[in-house]
């Protein structure tokens, strides 16, 4: 690639897609002759320049020009580039899309002309695609965030197509429960099978006074409320066996996506799943029931949900996924999931602090969002007259926006 300079009327501006950066640590980069790929000053663009998006758009003597926001560069040496010069087609059709999904909402629905006699945009339609455009770069830098702190083979994909949101400011990934200070969670087995064949020998969940949970496909084949034991650390099996499978973590590609209900953001599944099968654990930080009920009231007062009963056997603990959580952060609620929840036990045998997993319960196609009932009392669930299954501690009723046949109405 030849190097090129802004308003260089032979000059080809080539784009590549970068991370958002910061001002100043660009300008002292640059001046001491530094690369830092994080704020995307690279070899590469260190003397040349490539585009980062489009920024406005104008008509000068018949001749288009594009306000060009260059890349590891801030926004004081943004210039005007003639539309000859701009060989980065995927960013102009942002650039034309962006700008129609603004008209088509300023004018509610109506027919929107894809003519344009303007000579210049107006500042309000401008603004607006800057702003998609950074939330672009934001969202794409969110998602490489999540695949390299994932621990698990599926992917995660993160989409906005509905508004100005970008990545939650106060969220962080995590894989596994993160007991809060004064919990211990021991995660090593006092005992393991020996077996030489988990499907047909007595197992880890003989062991327990339970059945196998998985047939030969590895769908779920015990009833909800039933646990799972699978094989643990101290297991003489390998890796492929059958009774490992909450273990070796999300197998499906996923989408973190706005939703266009008002119900922020979802979760839908990239490939098709089938029913009974493992799709992801819900993690986050454990903390004690009192805790809970503290910042259960906090939590009320915004409106959101993410407080989960560890109440297998009693109600001493509950995993707080607001701040600290995976993909399941997002998950929605719905009168009708398409997911169940199942209480797993492999490493730590405790009873009050169960892993809890969610299992398909139909085939669940590409497209389709990701949904289970707060009150756990979807498809095939048994409860008990004693305890709250209720993963939500919730005191102020919510209003449901689930939108199935057979909605309550509320979450709780």
């Amino acid at each position: 690639m030849s190097s090129l300079s802004p308003n260089f009327s032979s000059a080809r501006a080539w784009c590549v897609p970068c991370l958002v950066s910061l001002d100043t640590l660009q300008e002292l980069c640059r001046k001491e002759k530094l690369t830092c790929k994080s704020i995307g000053i690279t070899k590469r663009n260190l003397n040349n320049y490539e585009v980062e998006y489009l920024c406005d758009y104008k008509v000068v003597k018949d001749m288009e020009y594009y306000l060009v926001k260059w890349k590891g560069w801030p926004d004081s040496t943004n210039t005007w580039e003639p539309l000859q010069n701009l060989k980065c087609p995927l960013l102009l059709q942002q650039f034309s899309n962006d700008k129609h999904n603004y008209l088509s909402q300023v004018n509610k629905g109506k027919a929107i002309s894809l003519k344009d006699n303007n000579k210049a945009l107006k500042p309000a339609i401008a603004e607006y695609i800057v702003k998609k455009a950074k939330q672009r770069i934001a969202l794409q830098r969110w998602q490489d965030e999540l695949n390299r702190r994932k621990n698990h083979k599926g992917m995660i994909f993160v989409e906005n197509t509905v508004d100005l949101e970008g990545p939650p400011s106060d969220f962080y990934y995590i894989n596994e429960y993160k007991p809060a200070p004064g919990i211990s969670l021991v995660n090593e087995a006092t005992f393991g099978c020996s077996c030489t064949d988990c499907f047909f020998e007595k197992c880890c969940p003989a062991e327990a006074g339970v059945l196998l949970a998985y047939n030969k496909n590895q769908q779920i084949k015990i009833p909800p409320g039933t646990p799972i034991y699978e094989c643990n650390s101290r297991c003489q099996c390998g890796p492929d066996c059958p009774n490992r499978i909450v273990q070796k973590g999300t197998q499906y590609s996923l989408c973190i996506f706005r939703t266009s209900n008002g119900c922020g953001w979802g979760v839908k599944t990239l490939v098709k799943i089938k029913r009974m099968s493992f799709v992801m654990e819900y993690v986050g930080e454990v903390i004690t029931s009192e805790e809970a009920e503290r910042r259960g009231q906090l939590y009320d007062n915004k409106g959101i949900t993410y407080l989960f009963d560890l109440d297998y056997e009693s109600d001493e603990f509950t995993v707080d996924a607001a701040r600290y959580g995976n993909v399941s952060h997002f998950v929605n609620h719905s009168c009708d999931p398409n997911l169940q929840v199942f209480n797993v036990f492999i490493d730590n045998l405790d009873t009050r602090l169960p892993r809890i997993a969610l299992f398909s319960t139909r085939t669940i196609y590409a497209g389709e969002e990701l949904t289970f009932d707060y009150q756990m009392k979807g498809s095939g669930d048994i409860s008990s007259d004693s305890v709250d299954h209720s993963p939500a501690k919730k005191r102020v009723r919510t209003v449901c926006k689930c939108g199935a046949v057979t909605c309550r109405g509320y979450l709780n």
